[in-house]
């Protein structure tokens, strides 16, 4: 089945849409938490979104793979061509504390590359969207670059953990500021409200797909720390952290990050 992009893009917009109305309900009830590793939790909303776009998204197009965080690797995505890659809620620590800073992220990857992307908060109703070579919106609008400042002025995002688990910082003299999802993050800087974030931590494909491709649609730079692009749909889907801002702060930061340990093994 051959569809169009733009159709395509309507589709995880509705999806994703719907996603955050469940997760809206679960984050302003009661949600049962556990632990799937010590450290690593997960809720009912997490599967319950889960369930829903896979519903909506594969039922819509069932010749694409899926990868989600919360659904065992079939292994299905390694003989398709287009993949949905999903995290049904990213800052689930945020969500279980009610801290309005988790998001509902969806994309397409299509050959390795993010195709589509959307990154939904729904406590804030901030919705961006992707598409290759057409660009990003917030709530369309269309995105575009923010000029930065030098790097000793920069507002910085992390989460408390990459600092903490270090014992350092990179960039010493900068502004931090802590959140907790890593795709609220990339899209908060795409949106310029700071910029630049950096994580120095193991992700994995379904952290930073969709958020990867609203920031360089937006025009800003979007690597793994060490500068390298960032590959998905791979064997191991993990990746050593990422890296987003626009130029030259981008140069400047991946500059810095020489030598930093970085590893793929989690805390």
């Amino acid at each position: 089945m051959t569809t169009d992009r733009s159709d395509d893009l309507r589709l995880l917009e509705e999806a994703i849409r719907a996603a955050g109305a469940v997760a809206h309900e679960y984050f302003t009830g009661h949600a049962e938490t556990w632990e799937k590793t010590p450290g690593d939790p997960v809720t009912e909303a997490d599967l319950a979104v889960d369930k829903l776009l896979n519903e909506r998204l594969c039922g819509a197009r069932p010749d694409y793979a899926w990868l989600s965080e919360e659904t065992a690797d079939d292994g299905k995505r390694h003989e398709a061509q287009r993949v949905w890659v999903v995290d049904p809620i990213d800052g689930t620590r945020a969500f279980v504390k009610r801290k309005p800073e988790y998001t509902v992220c969806a994309g397409l990857v299509e050959d390795g590359r993010p195709v589509l992307g959307a990154v939904f908060n729904p406590e804030t109703d901030d919705l961006f969207l992707a598409e290759e070579g057409r660009g990003a919106t917030h709530n369309g609008k269309a995105l575009t670059t923010a000029s930065p400042p030098a790097i000793e002025q920069a507002k910085l995002l992390t989460s408390r953990r990459t600092l903490e688990t270090n014992g350092i910082s990179p960039i010493p003299e900068a502004e931090f500021t802590f959140i907790n999802s890593i795709a609220w993050r990339m899209v908060l800087v795409a949106a310029g409200r700071y910029d630049a974030t950096i994580s120095v931590k193991p992700k994995s494909d379904w952290d930073i797909a969709a958020a990867h491709l609203v920031a360089t649609e937006a025009g800003y730079g979007c690597a793994a720390p060490d500068g390298k692009a960032l590959v998905y749909n791979r064997a191991d889907i993990r990746h050593t952290g990422v890296v987003v801002a626009a130029e030259p702060l981008f140069a400047d930061i991946i500059r810095r990050l020489e030598g930093f340990p970085l590893s793929l093994d989690r805390d």
